[in-house]
């Protein structure tokens, strides 16, 4: 399984860091995901929700 949202699709992206000399070195921005027991598409299942899609009420949580 891929660290990506389920329900948006959203993964991490590439960058830079750029450090006082200007010298940029490659990394990662990677999204806030939780990994958590949703009913999705009729199965219950565990898998990668972003935060964002969970504040908005986007998948139903299984307890």
């Amino acid at each position: 399984m891929s660290y990506k949202c389920v329900v948006c699709g959203k993964h991490p992206a590439a960058g830079k860091n750029v450090s006082h000399s200007k010298r940029a070195t490659p990394r990662q921005f990677r999204p806030n995901l939780q990994k958590i027991r949703v009913k999705f598409e009729g199965s219950v299942q565990r898998s990668y929700v972003c935060t964002k899609c969970l504040k908005a009420n986007k998948v139903e949580k299984v307890i």
